[in-house]
């Protein structure tokens, strides 16, 4: 049975990730593993269940609110499988433990804020599962309620991993999508060359992958108050064109990262679309 592990906290942005999850559940049939972790150092849940219970109120608390998560779950979506953990310690390293010792389609974690992406770096916690497990993650921002996949993009530089994370977002969202690479110019090319580079690049993905809707976009680095955009810019210019439902990143790309995470005015405006965004599971 395929499952889908999510971090809760039984937060309002939390909750949108898990109606979210709940949706591609629905469709795909995986289970779903709901893990709330205590993160005080005083163990408390160890303690609460054992020989000399201790009175600290986040126990019960918690455990209700466990209770009627799953109750919701099971009246919106009564095909879905949801099981509860709870554990004690430190949120990634309970993460990177729970994804080891089981396989998880994806990890999938709620993001907040009014800068869509961008969100996805404020949390050390998503951070570092985002770079550092060895299952996918997938995060959601708040505003993103209903899960749709009509237009799903992929960041393409013709590398070995970009197949690789198609591969792994399969079991998520099938292949019953619109695929729309995008290619970033940095190196200003002949279109020519590029244009041939994708024919080929396409072929494979139809052959290997079966993804049959496929389209592609050359986009130039343009000139913004004499400064060329960075890739972060190219990329969202695009994802607002095409109305993308879904990005797909590679953690290959760690240039990319690094320009997703900086500060610029520009692209913090842009990136309010608030585009759920899968991180595949390539440590190249």
């Amino acid at each position: 049975m395929s499952k889908i592990l999510i971090p809760v906290d039984f937060s309002e942005n939390c909750n949108n990730a898990i109606h979210y999850a709940c949706q591609i559940a629905q469709q795909g049939g995986q289970e779903i593993d709901l893990v709330h972790v205590f993160s005080s150092h005083s163990n408390t849940y160890a303690n609460i269940k054992g020989e000399t219970p201790l009175n600290d109120p986040r126990v019960p608390e918690a455990e209700q609110n466990m209770v009627d998560t799953i109750t919701q779950i099971q009246q919106e979506f009564p095909k879905v499988r949801a099981n509860s953990i709870f554990k004690e310690g430190n949120l990634y390293d309970e993460i990177k433990a729970l994804t080891t010792a089981t396989s998880y389609d994806v990890v999938v974690m709620g993001t907040q804020g009014a800068s869509g992406l961008d969100a996805v770096f404020i949390g050390s916690n998503t951070y570092d599962t985002i770079l550092n497990t060895t299952t996918p993650v997938l995060a959601v921002p708040e505003t993103a309620t209903e899960y749709k996949k009509d237009n799903v993009a992929l960041l393409c530089n013709f590398k070995e991993a970009e197949l690789t994370a198609l591969q792994q977002a399969s079991p998520l969202f099938n292949t019953d999508y619109r695929l729309i690479l995008i290619h970033v110019n940095t190196d200003d090319k002949a279109i020519k060359d590029i244009d041939a580079q994708f024919k080929d690049w396409i072929n494979r993905i139809e052959s290997e992958l079966g993804i049959s809707d496929i389209s592609y976009i050359i986009k130039p680095q343009t000139l913004f108050m004499r400064q060329k955009e960075t890739v972060a810019q190219a990329i969202t210019s695009v994802l607002l064109d095409e109305q993308v439902d879904i990005l797909i990143l590679t953690k290959s790309k760690k240039s990319v990262f690094r320009q997703l995470t900086e500060s610029n005015v520009i692209k913090k405006m842009a990136f309010n679309i608030q585009i759920p965004t899968f991180f595949a599971r390539v440590l190249s």
